[in-house]
């Protein structure tokens, strides 16, 4: 069986289990991830590169798969081993509905090296810097309630 046929290991190898979710990440199979998460895979579980499930779904544009990990306890904002974050992935990948989703759920727009915000300006991808500057003043804008 090959880790890339979608059947799920059956977890007496670890590490091809680890491998099968993180694939499963990349390919968008929302129902498999909630499934594994909820019987206890960490929300946050990430490779030897710090790459988190929802870094690897939101680096390959699944915004379900995205808003299900969130809502399952993933942090937003966790960054891998080079200082990335899931935002600034899907603004390099110009995935506007996965960065729609990450900054309702407080994605910090500056976070990271380089941040969204660097790349949206570096790479003059201007619909997402408008999201992304709006998303950053509606934070600083005083609650008038």
């Amino acid at each position: 069986m090959s880790r890339f046929d979608g059947a799920a290991p059956d977890g007496s190898d670890p590490v091809e289990l680890v491998e099968w979710l993180f694939d499963r990440a990349r390919a968008g199979e929302t129902e498999r991830l909630a499934a594994a998460v909820e019987a206890g895979t960490p929300a946050d579980l990430s490779d030897g590169r710090g790459n988190t499930l929802l870094m690897l779904a939101a680096y390959h544009g699944h915004a379900r798969t995205v808003q299900e990990l969130i809502d399952l306890g993933a942090t937003v904002d966790a960054m891998n081993h080079r200082g990335q974050t899931p935002l600034a992935g899907a603004v390099f990948k110009e995935y506007e509905d996965v960065v729609r989703v990450l900054i309702d759920h407080g994605a910090d727009p500056r976070a990271g090296t380089p941040s969204a915000w660097d790349t949206a300006t570096f790479f003059d991808r201007a619909e997402l810097l408008e999201i992304l500057r709006s998303a950053a003043t509606s934070r600083h804008r005083p609650d008038r309630s």
